[in-house]
């Protein structure tokens, strides 16, 4: 059984995360921020990934510590549900096509955390969200996860498409890698015989 729960607590945010990497992409995601509700709804949902979130922070201030302890908080679930990492895939990518929006994600869910973001917003906002915050999502998300992560938007024709074209790129190449592939699911994928790190 592929699942985990994280609860984290600081002077900034509250978050609860939990998901079951071979769920059916149900999820309960309540952040306070309707924007990023949406991009981690589209997240499990082509993920496969069932993710229930609950976040409060400090909201008065801006939107930036939920927005990125949010990312820790399900990253941190994703590597504890994955365990030793047997038997996955490993390794997806692809290109993700919304209207005028080409977004290319490559994963290696290797232990090894590494973000590479070639990703350009044309607006500091998509409506009260900062652009800047998808990044920090991002990078959150993949350190704690333990995944090298390659992000890139090849052309685009608005910024809603662009972050939302990158957290269904994600979405999809995570479902991917982190199949159990038959003929060796009972093994390591790597040489070292360990993806520790």
């Amino acid at each position: 059984m592929r699942k985990a729960s994280i609860d984290r607590k600081t002077t900034e945010t509250r978050i609860s995360a939990t998901v079951d990497l071979d769920g059916t992409g149900a999820f309960n995601v309540s952040s306070g921020v309707g924007f990023l509700d949406h991009m981690l709804e589209q997240l499990s949902r082509h993920s496969l990934i069932d993710l229930v979130l609950k976040a409060e922070g400090d909201l008065h201030i801006d939107f930036h510590h939920t927005v990125e302890d949010s990312g820790i908080a399900i990253g941190q679930a994703v590597a504890k549900a994955l365990g030793d990492r047997k038997g996955i895939c490993r390794y997806a990518s692809l290109h993700l096509p919304m209207d005028g929006t080409l977004t290319r994600a490559a994963i290696d869910v290797s232990g090894r955390p590494f973000l590479v973001w070639k990703v350009h917003f044309t607006a500091p906002k998509i409506g009260d969200f900062d652009t800047e915050l998808v990044r920090e999502w991002f990078q959150a998300f993949t350190m704690n996860a333990g995944v090298t992560l390659h992000v890139e938007t090849l052309y685009a024709d608005n910024n809603h498409h662009i972050a939302e074209s990158c957290f269904k790129a994600l979405a999809r190449a995570l479902r991917e890698a982190i199949e159990i592939d038959p003929r060796q699911k009972d093994r390591i994928p790597s040489t070292k015989g360990t993806l520790a790190g």
